[in-house]
């Protein structure tokens, strides 16, 4: 693609970016230290951007101010705290970014306000621009700010373009009109009531953002870009619920319409880009898309921006695919391409496409397990099919010493992950997979049409692989004496789990089938189906079966589906349960299996209630134990032995590749 549309240069401002490809603004949880300056790990984070190539690097929220919005120091940065500090730190940043011939954006904040969890996040009552709920806590109420409070904020917003100008930064990205931040609460009517010149109609609920360009154009030269993150649509169906794709629902949010005669009014102002995309916090779906969203799904929106504004607009959400990237700026929908979780994934990937190894891009499945989930955790930055994200220097792949003759025992995505790394660090690998071809369970888990990025994932890994030449026995089941005979110098068993069963009257019917059994072929299920675990497989499962028509039922041992095994993100449970209230599949919580009839299922509840519910398929779907049969056979036995995936612990995704990366480094 070396005559691709994106590796041409494109004008923001002042000043000439390389190619039309950005990194994203995301948050940088764990990447500063305590006094909320950038560490070693961001500036290692931002250049491996920069060295793979692409033209304009967003920073992650920076606030400009920790008075009023009050967030723990030493999660996010800040440019008031250490001012100096953040110079110096940021300075080292901007040199060697700018070494590889990439620019660079500060993106400054406002703050949380009642997107802002109180208590964990958030260390004083949050405020506003009005005296709305919390989202997180709706029992809490947000304090109005002030006038004078506002016009202190905005003079911080000055302050720090002039730091960011200091330290050598190319511009700054305003944050935000955008996902229901702080500023976007003044921008809205649902949030915003006031009634001094930051409130009333659209042009006054614009005043705060239109003043804060206008002080940093006075302050650090109208020559010096100020951008702003834009959302065009808010998606808000009501307070704390978004509006599904395809939904109909009156928006209480930013319309279209006002979406874009807003962007018109902020281009005016002064403003040299927007940075698109839609949602909020009570549509974060919107913002942050999972895996259930469709690749793309700005694009039909920012088009009709983009025939409103002279401005650059840049647009992001779902477009890691490189012909989805281009056509994005070939329809008139971008005029540069935004890639978040992308470049997490894959810093490499503007130097894959242009070399046209576009197999080899490492795509983004959508799971945020890795990001955005990990900042839930209280956990840094990083990803989940690329454990080096965020931690760069320390998950650098070296050569190893002395090459070995590795055994990798099962084919799935954690063995996988092990041969990939050590093969890259010249050992010579070996996976023996006992199936006739390799993927695990990642196989029946790609099957849904939602789960593309997943098949996706699995492409990759097989074509790596095949790249780096690592031998492939398939149909073969590893026993001590294949061990014996081969001698290999390490051995890392990936031999996965085995499916729980029940031990019910009725498990040995026919109709009882696993999760695995109806992803593999749907057409084992009847139309009338009840699943048995109410866990990410067996939703996703309920939804992969409603959608071809059947109705579907969900039995869960706990008090809400969804709610077992390793926390899932924010922004994926809430989708997926929408989509399942939206296909009308039933949940029975605190209710737990005891017998399969023929008309359907016998459960009881917390309360010892029991009661029949019809169905003629019986999904199980409770999850794994690790198979640890042949690791315990050998322990002991075999001098290098390690055990990664769920053959060591059941997990996700995630933590399976995590594990096999861990031991391809250090085997």
């Amino acid at each position: 693609m070396k005559s691709s549309s994106l590796f041409q240069p494109i004008k923001i401002g002042s000043i000439e970016v390389k190619n039309k490809i950005s990194m994203a603004p995301m948050g940088a949880f764990g990447l500063v230290d305590s006094d909320s300056c950038y560490n070693q790990r961001a500036i290692d984070y931002y250049v491996e951007r920069a060295k793979g190539g692409v033209g304009l690097i967003i920073t992650s929220i920076t606030k400009v101010e920790n008075e009023l919005d009050q967030v723990v120091p030493g999660i996010i940065p800040i440019t008031s705290i250490n001012p100096g500090r953040f110079i110096m730190t940021s300075s080292e940043m901007t040199e060697r970014v700018h070494a590889y011939g990439a620019k660079i954006f500060l993106q400054l904040t406002m703050g949380f306000g009642r997107s802002g969890a109180p208590g964990v996040l958030l260390t004083s009552q949050p405020v506003s621009a009005s005296a709305v709920p919390n989202y997180w806590d709706p029992t809490v109420t947000c304090r109005e700010l002030t006038t004078s409070e506002v016009e202190w904020i905005v003079s911080k917003f000055a302050e720090s373009a002039c730091i960011a100008k200091k330290a050598g930064f190319d511009g700054v990205e305003i944050h935000a009109v955008h996902e229901g931040y702080l500023l976007d609460q003044f921008t809205l009517s649902i949030f915003n009531r006031r009634t001094d010149k930051y409130g009333g109609d659209l042009r006054g609920r614009l005043q705060l953002p239109i003043e804060i360009v206008q002080a940093i154009k006075a302050a650090a030269g109208n020559e010096f870009p100020v951008g702003l993150r834009y959302s065009v649509k808010s998606c808000i169906k009501d307070w704390r619920q978004g509006g599904l794709p395809d939904e109909e629902y009156i928006e209480k949010g930013r319309d279209l319409k006002e979406g874009i005669e807003a962007a018109k009014i902020l281009e005016a102002a002064g403003y040299d880009e927007l940075n698109t995309d839609l949602g909020t916090y009570d549509a974060w779906y919107w913002s942050h898309p999972p895996l259930y969203q469709k690749d793309g799904l700005y694009l039909p929106y920012t088009k009709e921006l983009k025939k409103a504004v002279k401005i650059p607009v840049i647009v992001a959400g779902k477009l890691g695919m490189p012909d989805i990237a281009e056509k994005a700026l070939e329809s008139g929908s971008a005029d540069m391409i935004g890639l978040g979780r992308p470049l997490l994934t894959d810093p490499y990937w503007p130097k894959k496409v242009v070399s046209n190894q576009i197999k080899r891009i490492r795509p983004c499945i959508g799971c945020h397990t890795g990001c955005l989930g990990r900042g839930f955790e209280g956990k840094p930055l990083s990803c989940a099919v690329n454990p080096s994200s965020g931690r760069e220097r320390l998950y650098e792949i070296k050569p190893a010493l002395k090459p070995k003759n590795i055994m990798v025992v099962g084919g799935g995505i954690a063995g996988m992950e092990a041969a990939r790394v050590a093969a890259l660090r010249g050992h010579k690998v070996t996976i023996y997979e006992k199936s006739n071809e390799l993927g695990g369970v990642i196989i029946p888990g790609s099957v849904p049409d939602f789960k593309v990025d997943d098949k996706r994932l699995l492409s990759w890994y097989r074509n790596e692989m095949k790249e780096l030449n690592i031998n492939i026995e398939l149909n073969t089941t590893v026993t001590e004496d294949i061990v014996n005979e081969k001698k290999p110098d390490t051995v890392i068993i990936a031999t996965g789990g085995n499916e729980i069963t029940l031990k019910v009257p009725g498990m040995e019917k026919s109709n009882v089938l696993s999760a695995i059994d109806v992803l593999n072929d749907s057409s084992k299920a009847g139309n009338d189906v009840i699943i048995v675990g109410g866990g990410l497989v067996g939703c996703e499962t309920a939804l992969y079966l409603s959608k071809q028509g059947k109705n579907v039922k969900i039995v869960e041992a706990k008090d809400e589906i969804l709610n077992s095994g390793k926390p899932i993100p924010h922004m994926n449970k809430i989708m997926l349960i929408d989509l399942l209230n939206k296909h009308n599949i039933k949940s029975f919580t605190n209710s737990s299996l005891i017998e399969v009839t023929e008309k359907g299922a016998i459960l009881i509840n917390d309360k010892f209630k029991k009661q029949e519910i019809p169905g003629d398929t019986i999904v199980i779907s409770i999850g794994s134990k690790p198979n640890k049969d042949l690791y315990n056979k050998l322990y002991g036995k075999v001098e290098d032995i390690y055990i990664v995936g769920d053959a060591y612990k059941t997990g996700n995704i995630m933590e399976a590749i995590w594990s096999g990366n861990e031991i391809g480094l250090n085997c």
